[in-house]
């Protein structure tokens, strides 16, 4: 069970975005995550994986990283996702994760994050830039590599998600990325699911793949209850 609760706000650098949000029916508290949205914004899907994580006992917000804009063909997308500058996405899901660790339902005060797509470099790179992390979970995340130096500093337990076809974020990107990791010294792990393309885990899109999303979500979950205790 769970309640969904009124969107808040989030002012960063003078600029008010929203997050959308929900909260499991009980007596908390309850660990917290914050979702990053994949490219398209922050649509019924993302809404959708915050509800789901709220009936699973989490606390969950999904700030908006578009303010107000959506996208639903590709090239509406790209153009979002190429305008939308990282460190002013960052300092937004900075504040999402403040929020979380400021309200009296959330406990323990360190959070997790999760991002899809675009989301998911963004939720890769917050595990290196982000405070008040418990964990991260970057699926098929896109945008710019990561740095040997921002990798050091990860300390947080990272779980990465790829398609086996998916030709964008592609198994060798995979591979590259859990290297650097290890050179780090990061605690990580890194599935990548046979069969399945970019984006399997979004059952709006063509490319859903239910058994390796149901996977993949359970590992996700797992991890969270692990980590965030």
């Amino acid at each position: 069970m769970m309640s969904h609760l009124p969107d808040i706000e989030l002012v960063v650098n003078g600029r008010s975005t929203r997050g959308y949000r929900a909260i499991p029916v009980g007596d908390g508290p309850w660990p917290g995550v914050v979702v990053i949205q994949e490219w398209w914004g922050l649509n019924d899907h993302i809404r959708d994986i915050v509800d789901r994580f709220a009936r699973e006992g989490f606390v969950a917000l999904a700030p908006d990283l578009y303010y107000g804009e959506t996208a639903s063909e590709p090239d509406d997308a790209r153009k979002l996702a190429m305008a939308l500058e990282y460190p002013d996405a960052l300092q937004v899901i900075q504040q999402a994760i403040n929020e979380l660790i400021a309200d009296s339902a959330v406990s323990p005060k360190k959070i997790g994050v999760i991002g899809f797509c675009m989301g998911g470099g963004l939720a890769l790179h917050g595990a290196a830039k982000l405070t008040g992390l418990g964990a991260a979970v970057p699926c098929y995340g896109g945008g710019p590599e990561m740095s040997p130096e921002d990798a050091a500093r990860i300390k947080v337990p990272v779980l990465a998600i790829y398609g086996e076809l998916d030709k964008g974020v592609s198994p060798e990107v995979a591979a590259k990325r859990a290297s650097l990791l290890d050179a780090a010294g990061v605690n990580h792990e890194m599935v990548i699911y046979s069969g399945a393309q970019h984006a399997f885990m979004n059952d709006q899109r063509p490319a859903f793949h239910p058994e390796a999303a149901e996977d993949a979500w359970q590992r996700i979950l797992n991890l969270f209850r692990d980590v965030l205790r």
